[in-house]
């Protein structure tokens, strides 16, 4: 008797800006009108392209891992870093399609920056982390653009902002060292002057160094410049006494490494077609980029772009991730139907499903007001609370994405711990959000400095009830009627222990996930109140009647320390 083998059918992508109508109806949402006929080809593009040729290349990145060839067969040093020819593709695709250009290009004025991260929403699922180094490429573009004074800046920003393949030029970000990752003030990279003061101008800064140290995490490693970070001989210690530098990283003429000497490439958990580098900076040259001291402030540019970049690409994985999902529940047959079917896994892939999008629409919100503050068409309020929302997308979204990815291959059951299905990559690769760019505990103490001193909380209050205003339908008072009630108690616990430091701080992680929690719920009820989409009602609905925060007492606060001190009893 011959029994037929039975043959589950794997998930399968279709175009993924088509398919996906919810990120099409933020799009409008965001743009206030329809992207033009020219995006919408270019948005289809890149939706198709992720689907086919950019997941091909990426593939063959992630099997063809980036190799370090420390020594030629003499024993000569040479430290090349051998990558794929699917990594060098999707590295010439981003350039082509503007995935940095369109940022610089501004013509779609404020809106360039919606347009430009809706391209990034689409390419990196598909792009073996390619979008790790186009974020730090971004914010060295944007740090050129505002403090690069030399010619060499101008240069490099040019390289750094074209839509030319043979022209594109990448960028690292050298901060890390052993003594410390976010407290970049402990750094002990050295800069020695090579070009002194000129002595007929006594007032001309030195501009000329060669860098001395060790720089612990780069990951960008086979990019032409960077810019890094290191205190000047003879300056102040601290954050102050740092200094912000461009390096080149390679000769013009042999092609090797300018007193650079990589120790070795990191074996890291996820993103492993990314080479992330340690380096020994031998007497690197490098050129000061603006005057000394202040490089935190400098180099803020940079991070607060990667932190955006961050953001985007954890929202991205996570559509990434329930599409697939969404796509299995609906050809996995389990107990006689198909899984979609049952109730229980519509209910939990529907809380996923709304955790995204209210991702999503916080993320495009910070853009949007990103784009306004470079082109300054923001108001003052709109400025300062880009600063805070920065801080919040890449916290909230960072943890958000593992949850999801987490939740996502659960659905797949045995064949999502398969590592030939690519689901485990998904989820390894998706717990480098909430560490890359600033931990979800550094950067909850950092959104306490900003609604401490740059972004009054009544700020966030504003905006939310403005836009609680604008969505005034009679039908949605019971939603509004929960987020006010939200907002007034926040307001109420924020001004009765915003002077507690201590107590303050203990709450600082879950003050932020509330804050985010109330502005991406007038976000929901503002789309849905004004669009004409049934799903978005749904959503919007569910989430403006989620659970919200319960803040840590004193007493709780005291529990918390006997407890994290009692680790030989528990």
């Amino acid at each position: 008797m011959k029994i037929q083998e039975f043959m589950q059918e794997g998930p399968r992508l279709k175009n993924q800006f088509t398919s996906d109508l919810f990120f099409r109806r933020a799009l409008e949402f965001f743009l206030k009108r329809p992207p033009g006929q020219e995006w919408t080809n270019r948005l289809h593009q890149v939706g198709e392209d992720a689907s086919g040729k950019l997941l091909q290349w990426a593939n063959q990145a992630e099997q063809e891992k980036p190799r370090h060839i420390p020594f030629d067969p003499w024993g000569q040093r040479r430290d090349d870093v051998l990558m794929s020819e699917g990594w060098k593709n999707l590295h010439s695709y981003a350039a082509e399609q503007g995935l940095l250009s369109t940022g610089y290009e501004r013509k779609e004025g404020p809106a360039s920056r919606i347009y430009q991260m809706a391209l990034l929403y689409l390419f990196h699922p598909s792009s073996a982390f390619v979008s790790c180094p186009l974020a730090m490429t971004d914010g060295a573009a944007r740090a050129l653009e505002i403090y690069g004074d030399r010619p060499e800046h101008k240069e490099a920003f040019q390289h750094l902002t074209s839509n030319r393949a043979d022209q594109f030029w990448t960028s690292g970000q050298w901060m890390t060292e052993k003594i410390g990752g976010s407290d970049v003030g402990q750094s002990q990279t050295l800069a020695e002057v090579i070009t002194p003061k000129s002595a007929e101008v006594a007032t001309e800064p030195p501009r000329d160094f060669r860098l001395y140290g060790t720089k612990w995490f780069t990951s960008a490693i086979t990019s032409q410049v960077a810019l890094a970070l290191a205190r000047v001989c003879g300056a102040k210690e601290g954050g102050q006494g740092l200094s912000l530098f461009l390096v080149h990283l390679r000769d013009g003429k042999s092609g090797m490494f300018r007193q650079i000497q990589v120790r070795r490439l990191k074996d890291k958990l996820g993103t492993q077609a990314l080479p992330t580098a340690e380096i020994d900076l031998l007497g690197t040259p490098a050129t000061l980029v603006g005057e000394e001291g202040h490089g935190v402030r400098k180099i803020a540019t940079l991070f607060n772009i990667s932190r955006i970049y961050n953001s985007i690409c954890s929202v991205a994985s996570m559509r990434r991730a329930l599409v697939l999902a969404s796509d299995y529940g609906a050809r996995r047959n389990v107990f006689g139907k198909a899984l979609a079917e049952w109730p229980l896994h519509q209910v939990t892939m529907t809380d996923l499903l709304t955790a995204k999008a209210g991702a999503l629409l916080f993320v495009f919100r910070t853009v949007e007001l990103w784009g306004k503050d470079e082109t300054k068409s923001a108001t003052t309020e709109e400025s300062a609370l880009l600063r805070l929302m920065i801080t919040l997308a890449k916290i909230t979204t960072g943890k958000t994405v593992v949850e999801v990815a987490s939740e996502a291959t659960e659905v797949f059951g045995g064949a999502g711990y398969i590592e030939d299905t690519g689901f485990p990559r998904l989820l390894r690769d998706a717990h480098v959000f909430p560490i890359w760019e600033g931990t979800t505990n550094v950067l909850s103490l950092d959104v306490l400095r900003a609604v401490w001193r740059d972004t009054p909380f009544e700020i966030v209050q504003k905006d939310v009830r403005d836009r609680l205003q604008r969505a005034g339908a009679k039908e949605w008072t019971s939603e509004r009627k929960a987020i006010e009630e939200q907002l007034d108690n926040l307001s109420l616990w924020f001004n009765a222990h915003s002077k507690n430091e201590e107590l303050f701080s203990a709450n600082a992680r879950g003050f932020a996930f509330e804050v985010t929690s109330i502005l991406t719920k007038s976000l929901f009820l503002e789309m849905a109140a004004t669009g004409k989409s049934q799903v978005d009602q749904d959503l919007a609905r569910r989430c403006c009647h989620s659970r919200s925060w319960r803040p840590l007492t004193p007493e709780n606060l005291i529990a918390a320390k006997t407890i994290s001190r009692s680790e030989g009893e528990i």
